[in-house]
C-alpha cells in the first residue's frame, strides 16, 4: 500500500510539471516526474491526448473547417502558379469566383477535412506514444510546447497518416468528381494544374495546419485551469 501511494504521488507531481503548476519545484525536478508519470493519466502524454482528442472532436463537427477564416481551406495552389496572390493564379481564381463555380467546392473541401479528422484521433495517439520526452523542462516552458514538440518530431509521419484520411474523404464527397467536371467546362481550371495529387496534397496541408492551431488552443486552455482539468483524476489516484 506505501509502494501504492509513493507511486500515486509520483504521478501527481507528473501531471503538475506537465501542466506547469508544480512552480515551487526545480524545472529538472518536474521534468523527471512528468516522465515518471507519462501514460498515467496525468503527464504530457496524458495532456497532448486530451488536447488532440478535444481538437479533432470539434474539427469534425459540421462546417467546423469552413466556419473558422483562419483556418479554412482555400483551393489548392500548385505548379508554377506558387503562393501568388496575383498574376495567373489570382486571375484564374477571379474568374473563378466570377463564374460562381468555386465556392461549393472550397466548402466541400473543407467538409472532407473535418471527416478527415473525424478518423485521425488514433493516429495522433500513435504518434504522442511514440514521442521521447527528453526535452520536457523547455517543452514545459510554452503554453503550447508540447503541441509544437509533437508537430517538430511527428509532422511527416501524420501527414503520411492523414493522407489516405483525407484522399477517402474528397473521394466521399466527390470533390474529385467536381474538379473533372469543372475541368471539362472551364479552361482555368486546367490551366490551375490540378489533379488528384496536389488537392490531396493541399488539403491534408492545410488540415494539418488547422489541427495543430487547435491543438495548441486546447493545450493553452488546459494549462491554464490545470487544477480544475485533473482534479477527478487526483482523486481517483488518492483513491477518494
Amino acid at each position: 500500500m506505501t509502494q501504492q501511494i509513493q507511486w500515486n504521488r509520483r504521478g501527481i507531481l507528473a501531471g503538475a510539471g506537465a501542466l506547469g503548476i508544480a512552480g515551487f519545484l526545480p524545472t529538472q525536478a518536474a521534468a523527471q516526474g512528468l516522465n515518471l508519470g507519462l501514460g498515467k493519466g496525468l503527464g504530457l502524454g496524458s495532456l497532448l491526448g486530451k488536447a488532440t482528442d478535444g481538437a479533432l472532436d470539434k474539427l469534425a463537427q459540421p462546417g467546423a473547417f469552413y466556419g473558422d477564416e483562419d483556418i479554412r481551406i482555400g483551393l489548392p495552389i500548385v505548379g508554377n502558379l506558387g503562393g501568388r496572390s496575383g498574376g495567373l493564379f489570382g486571375r484564374l481564381m477571379n474568374a473563378g469566383n466570377r463564374l460562381g463555380v468555386l465556392g461549393d467546392v472550397t466548402r466541400t473541401i473543407n467538409d472532407a477535412a473535418g471527416l478527415a479528422a473525424g478518423e485521425a484521433k488514433p493516429i495522433f495517439r500513435d504518434a504522442i506514444n511514440g514521442l521521447s520526452f527528453e526535452d520536457a523542462p523547455s517543452i514545459i516552458k510554452e503554453d503550447d510546447g508540447g503541441t509544437q514538440y509533437l508537430r517538430s518530431s511527428s509532422n511527416e509521419r501524420l501527414h503520411s497518416r492523414f493522407e489516405p484520411l483525407v484522399d477517402t474523404a474528397l473521394e466521399k464527397l466527390g470533390v474529385y468528381k467536381s474538379f473533372d467536371g469543372l475541368a471539362e467546362k472551364h479552361s482555368f481550371i486546367r490551366q490551375a494544374g490540378w489533379n488528384r495529387q496536389s488537392i490531396n496534397r493541399s488539403v491534408t496541408d492545410q488540415g494539418l495546419d488547422g489541427i495543430f492551431s487547435y491543438v495548441g488552443q486546447e493545450e493553452r486552455e488546459f494549462r491554464k485551469n490545470p487544477v480544475g482539468n485533473i482534479g477527478g483524476a487526483l482523486g481517483d489516484l488518492l483513491g477518494k
